[in-house]
């Protein structure tokens, strides 16, 4: 739920990213959905169609860098190729005895989660640890202003995220101090 930010998703402290993750969400499907969000900058839409093939190696290695694939990218545009740092290799690596044959988040039938069902999932974990405004988009909007506080420049953060152009992508960044987020 978005509240007073115009419509925009709430950007995360490292305070809330921790409380979140280690007293709010209750599983590793959960932790690592999320933290894919997080670590990668993706849509909540994009980490429920991952196919776990992107993901893992055929013996069970993660990969260098998570594929986006375009037919599940919002625009639809290009696939993305995001590298994957070390915090999400350890989800990556804990969740793997977990993940599905197909997607990398399975849902109830032998498709993948729904992007309604993760909504839910981080609604309840925010309303569990007393975090009001965050929303699925929030690890994204967290992320991309990370890195932008980080000195990655903006063309790198626009090839990561996906966005057409560097307006797009400015809206989304907000300029102040935020420290390293780490959930492990």
């Amino acid at each position: 739920m978005k509240i007073n930010r115009h419509g925009r998703a709430k950007i995360l402290t490292p305070k809330e990213v921790q409380l979140v993750f280690s007293n709010g969400l209750e599983t590793d499907r959960d932790k690592t959905l999320f933290g894919v969000c997080l670590f990668s900058a993706c849509r909540i839409r994009e980490a429920c169609t991952l196919l776990t093939e992107d993901i893992y190696t055929p013996n069970g290695k993660v990969r260098p860098r998570l594929i986006i694939r375009k037919a599940n990218t919002k625009g639809k545009l290009a696939t993305r190729s995001i590298p994957v740092i070390e915090d999400l290799r350890q989800l990556l690596n804990n969740y793997y005895p977990q993940r599905g044959d197909i997607y990398l988040f399975p849902g109830r039938s032998n498709g993948h989660i729904s992007h309604d069902s993760a909504a839910r999932i981080l609604r309840e974990a925010c309303k569990q640890v007393g975090i009001i405004g965050v929303s699925t988009h929030s690890f994204r909007r967290t992320a991309l202003t990370q890195m932008s506080n980080a000195g990655i420049p903006l063309r790198v953060i626009q090839e990561i995220s996906g966005h057409r152009n560097l307006e797009q992508l400015q809206k989304y960044l907000v300029q102040h101090g935020v420290s390293k987020i780490s959930i492990v």
